[in-house]
């Protein structure tokens, strides 16, 4: 399989050059040439496979570069860490589906990718003896679920810009504490968006990145979607064993595009028709779902909400599927990203069509969040977190009868437990993997979000490679 780049000017690569390289050369994002089709027959074979099959099942058919037996024992090492024995379990509370992605090790969806990526750098550095300097920006879940998959190994050090004071405190102590020697914690001051525009930058300066050898784990990288295909396929066999002959919509809380992507992307592999809708769930911070709904693809202030994962004004993943859009046409995505860049926006009202069949969409407020929160709970005794209850509230506003819906949980509500509790009136308990996590010692620079001065201390800290 190989990997062109969105604005064309890269060569095409393999998967393995994919995963180190991140970021294209020509500031693109990667994708697979083709995307391969999965019949009804071997979709239906796929019905009882443990979770580390599943996933070689879907990924193999996007990599030909890792030996067969070696790309299987990744897979296994990289969900054996997972506190559920199906990874993805499903549960079914009212009319809806809820695909609990928060089993791994940091309790968030990006678990389910980012121990995946990191065996696969470990992986690939051993192979070629060399090493690698992981720089990424987190909104919040992305950073510690990357520590977590890195955290000690030999040949890789992890460098990860959050927003300063814009994580929960339990996301912030999550990558805080983390004290190996090898993990680098940097709190700007400024939004996600500013940090995710620093990493681009620091990507886009070639001689620096190849001088400090330099890898990426925001969703920019390709490995991070991929891994993501598979709960998408996972849920729809789920749901296809219980409701026959029925297609699926799925409901995405998404700030970064990447999870709803996967979802695309999953759409254009399976049988046509498995998967009916994606609904996008934006909360206040709507760029996504004005782009939807509008065609209005424009930057505004971000703002502060109770899911501060999803608080971006540029998502890293819209560059992918703007491309497919645009006909996989890479100067004309260039020349857009160009002007987005520029100007902070983009007209796409020309394509509205192609878009709302592509997706539905909806932003949702801070009060429907708390307001669904709370029914939820009084109704299922089921306790959302505030990401997924953004999602939730779209899937009810998008339900149509007797078409099953699935909503993505993305988080355990114990990291977000203020809000939660506050809503419901009550202690949530408090997994082993957070407990008394506030009261230990962390580690992190407070910077200013210059390109210059967080590169500095990444050639400080690595030292002369």
């Amino acid at each position: 399989m190989q990997y062109l780049s969105t604005r064309g000017k890269t060569p095409p690569i393999g998967f393995t050059q994919a995963v180190l390289m991140g970021l294209a050369e020509d500031g693109g994002l990667l994708l697979p040439r083709t995307i391969p089709r999965i019949g009804t027959d071997t979709f239906a074979s796929w019905q009882k496979l443990s979770y580390p099959d599943l996933a070689f099942e879907v990924m193999s058919r996007f990599v030909d570069d890792i030996p067969v037996s070696d790309f299987k024992d990744i897979l296994n090492r990289s969900y054996a860490t997972f506190a559920a024995p199906d990874i993805t379990p499903v549960v079914h509370h009212g009319d809806l589906h809820i695909l609990e992605l928060f089993h791994g090790p940091t309790l968030a969806f990006k678990d389910i990718a980012l121990q995946f990526l990191g065996n696969v750098f470990e992986y690939l550095l051993n192979r070629d003896n060399s090493a690698l300097n992981i720089i990424g920006a987190t909104s919040g879940d992305t950073g510690s679920a990357a520590i977590y998959g890195v955290r000690g190994k030999a040949r890789i050090n992890i460098f990860i810009l959050h927003p300063h004071q814009r994580v929960s405190p339990v996301q912030e102590k999550q990558m805080t504490t983390v004290l190996d020697d090898n993990v680098f914690n940097i709190a700007i001051r400024g939004s996600f968006d500013d940090g995710q525009a620093i990493v681009k930058k620091i990507f886009n300066d070639r001689e620096f990145k190849n001088k400090y050898r330099l890898g990426a784990i925001n969703s920019i990288n390709w490995a991070r979607v991929l891994a993501q295909v598979v709960y998408y396929v996972r849920g729809c066999l789920h749901v296809s064993a219980h409701e026959k002959d029925s297609s699926i919509d799925f409901a995405i809380p998404t700030g970064n595009f990447g999870d709803i992507f996967a979802g695309y992307i999953a759409r254009k592999m399976l049988p046509p028709g498995t998967i009916r809708q994606l609904v996008l769930a934006t909360n206040d911070n709507d760029i996504l779902a004005r782009f939807v709904t509008k065609g209005d693809y424009s930057q505004a202030t971000v703002k502060i909400t109770t899911s501060p994962s999803m608080d971006i004004q540029a998502a890293s993943n819209f560059e992918r599927y703007l491309y497919y859009l645009l006909d996989s046409d890479p100067s004309r995505t260039r020349e857009l990203m160009e002007e987005f860049t520029k100007n902070g926006k983009i007209n796409l009202s020309g394509y509205h069509d192609q878009i709302r069949r592509d997706f539905a969409a909806v932003a949702v407020s801070e009060g429907e969040v708390t307001e669904t929160i709370a029914a939820f709970y009084k109704e299922h005794d089921y306790i959302l977190d505030p990401h997924t209850a953004v999602g939730v509230k779209a899937a009810q506003k998008f339900k149509t009868v007797g078409v099953p819906m699935v909503c993505l949980a993305t988080a355990h509500p114990a990291k977000f437990a203020a809000v939660v509790e506050q809503t419901i009136g009550k202690s949530l308990d408090v997994p082993a993997s957070l407990a008394g996590i506030l009261d230990k010692p962390s580690r992190c620079e407070l910077m200013d979000p210059e390109k210059g001065k967080i590169q500095a201390f990444i050639a400080a800290k690595v030292g002369t490679p």
